[in-house]
């Protein structure tokens, strides 16, 4: 099996594997059904400081119009995919039978589908290496986020995850809707607030308090749980910010509409930006990634700090992992 590392931690994924087949298959049966904007907040449009110059692919600090648009209040729970899945026959890329040809000298039996699951160290160990703690776990997938023993039982209020890119597009075109532009995702997210270091103010633990569900602790060997959840926590468990929406920091990562290039800033356009023409990303060139905004459960001052607002994650195109989901967003008719 092949890990590729990505900005955000590690996503398992067959590289540049395809798994063409399954993808024919199921795409025939998804269907662009009108949507409706049930559990939507309305985003009003208008101009704002994007980027943070904490980090290089953020940078430089620029000003952004964007249109208004409606945006799902909270990420795309277990219990709205399985309806999307249900009504479609939908098979998500973690789920698909990967092609042997794509693997030259790996063991047929070797080859099955799976997805990157998260696991606890036994001790404190070097954070240069995200395979420590990065698992390729067969059978992992939507329906099991952890692998095949675990399920979403009881867990329907929960963030999907174990969700590729193409997955999530799949099901916003069935629900009528788009993934956010990484602009839109940003201008949401800071609330009519302005550019600060967190999304929601200056403050870490504001009164404190956590109002995101990010890694407490010493990561990855032990999660001191401060803030109540190890892992995604149900959507709406925290605070909501000026616009009505939930979990826009922390959480689970947000699949985004934009191709991924760290120098995209330095020559976006100011009005409605979707994004460059192609993606790059010189840490593995020639690897299609696509925009991951709002950090994790995951993310903590130890490791992955791009939580902060502003900053940006990335992943390749057909990767998944338990801390890896989507929201979606729709057009005013």
């Amino acid at each position: 099996m092949i890990f590729v590392i990505l900005g955000t931690g590690i996503s398992c994924t067959t590289g540049n594997a395809s798994r063409e087949t399954a993808k024919e298959t199921t795409s025939t049966l998804v269907r662009a059904v009108t949507g409706d904007t049930t559990g939507m907040v309305w985003i009003g449009g208008g101009s704002f400081t994007m980027g943070n110059d904490e980090f290089p692919d953020s940078r430089p600090l620029h000003q952004v119009q964007v249109d208004g648009f409606w945006m799902d209040a909270h990420e795309v729970t277990n219990a709205e995919f399985a309806r999307f899945v249900e009504a479609t026959g939908y098979l998500t890329v973690a789920e698909r039978p990967l092609n042997p040809a794509d693997f030259p000298g790996v063991p047929a039996d070797k080859l099955v589908p799976g997805s990157a699951v998260f696991t606890t160290t036994a001790q404190k160990v070097n954070l240069s290496n995200p395979l420590q703690w990065w698992t390729y776990v067969p059978g992992a997938n939507w329906r099991h986020p952890e692998g095949p023993q675990s399920s979403i039982e009881g867990k329907e209020n929960l963030p999907v995850v174990h969700i590729s890119h193409e997955d999530a597009a799949a099901y916003a075109k069935w629900a009528g809707k788009r993934l956010p532009t990484e602009a839109e995702w940003e201008y949401a997210a800071q609330g009519g607030r302005g550019n600060h270091t967190y999304y929601w103010g200056e403050e870490l633990k504001p009164k404190g308090q956590w109002v995101a569900n990010i890694y407490q602790g010493s990561f990855p060997d032990r999660n001191t749980v401060e803030d109540g959840h190890a892992g995604a926590a149900p959507v709406g468990s925290y605070p909501a910010n000026p616009y009505g929406l939930y979990d826009m920091d922390g959480n689970v990562w947000e699949w985004c509409s934009d191709l991924y290039r760290p120098d995209y800033y330095m020559n976006s356009v100011k009005q409605n930006p979707t994004g460059p023409a192609d993606s790059y990303d010189p840490e593995e060139p020639g690897v299609v990634k696509y925009v991951q905004r709002g950090g994790s459960f995951l993310c903590s001052d130890e490791y992955c700090i791009r939580y902060k607002a502003g900053s940006r994650g990335k992943g390749e195109v057909s990767s998944g992992s338990n801390n890896l989901g989507f929201r979606c967003v729709r057009d005013k008719d």
